[in-house]
């Protein structure tokens, strides 16, 4: 229990930093605790980075570590925003379940997800962190990788998912060359049986991809005969859209 009062009053601390530089003693107001509580706080969240002291000041302020950390979600949560409107006229084009995925390591980060009404759906996949060789927006991440980065991807075992999971290294760069020409991926029951996606690219204002849109349903309906490459481009579409819009 001290140590949950510890990272409570830590916290404390931190946020009567949030307005600007304060001293010891008016954070010790803000916080409610003692000044020796504080100042001891304040030495453990220097070392790890959350705060620092300014310079020929004395007074202290949130330090590079908060920042980082900071960073790793404003992004995502602003491009959810941005991307959630297009995701809902994706599903009600396709109807099927469309979503939103971020890199993350060797992985897929699924963030965002919208459904539609249609009784037969696949599960909300919000939240999960899937293998990027065996997932449709996964495999659009890898056909953007410069050589060198992916030569170091490949070079790790590729764990077989399903009979179709793309396991052997020749054969997933011929995938991702024709992902790289078509401008999206489909995948075929290549993580689970009996489930298919199709993804494609968000680019930032440099041009880097920084996540996918997708669409995926259970492989007995979806893509319906003849319309893989109508809703590949509908995700491309929708894709283009949401980087438009992040750029703006």
């Amino acid at each position: 229990m001290s140590r949950v009062q510890s990272i409570e009053r830590a916290f404390r601390v931190l946020t009567a930093l949030t307005d600007g530089p304060v001293g010891v003693t008016a954070i010790a107001e803000e916080a409610r605790l003692p000044k020796s509580t504080v100042a001891r706080l304040l030495r453990a969240l220097e070392t790890e980075g959350a705060v620092e002291q300014v310079p020929r000041d004395g007074r202290y302020r949130l330090g590079p570590r908060v920042e980082d950390l900071a960073s790793g979600v404003r992004p995502t949560r602003s491009l959810i925003s941005i991307a959630r409107p297009h995701l809902g006229d994706l599903a009600a084009a396709t109807g099927e379940a469309a979503g939103l995925s971020v890199p993350d390591g060797r992985e897929a980060h699924y963030v965002d997800q919208v459904d539609t009404p249609n009784p037969i759906s696949v599960r909300d996949w919000t939240g999960t962190r899937l293998p990027m060789h065996a997932v449709s927006s996964g495999q659009v991440f890898l056909a953007h990788l410069a050589g060198p980065t992916l030569d170091e991807y490949l070079a790790t075992p590729l764990e077989r998912y399903t009979p179709r999971t793309l396991a052997d290294a020749d054969s997933l760069r011929d995938r991702l060359r024709t992902v790289a020409l078509a401008g999206y991926a489909w995948a075929y029951d290549e993580f689970i049986d009996g489930l298919s996606s199709v993804a494609a690219p968000v680019t930032d204002e440099t041009g880097d991809v920084i996540a996918a849109i997708h669409v995926h349903g259970p492989s007995y309906r979806f893509p319906a005969p003849d319309r893989a490459p109508e809703i590949g481009g509908l995700v491309v579409a929708t894709a283009a859209r949401v980087s438009h819009a992040l750029r703006g």
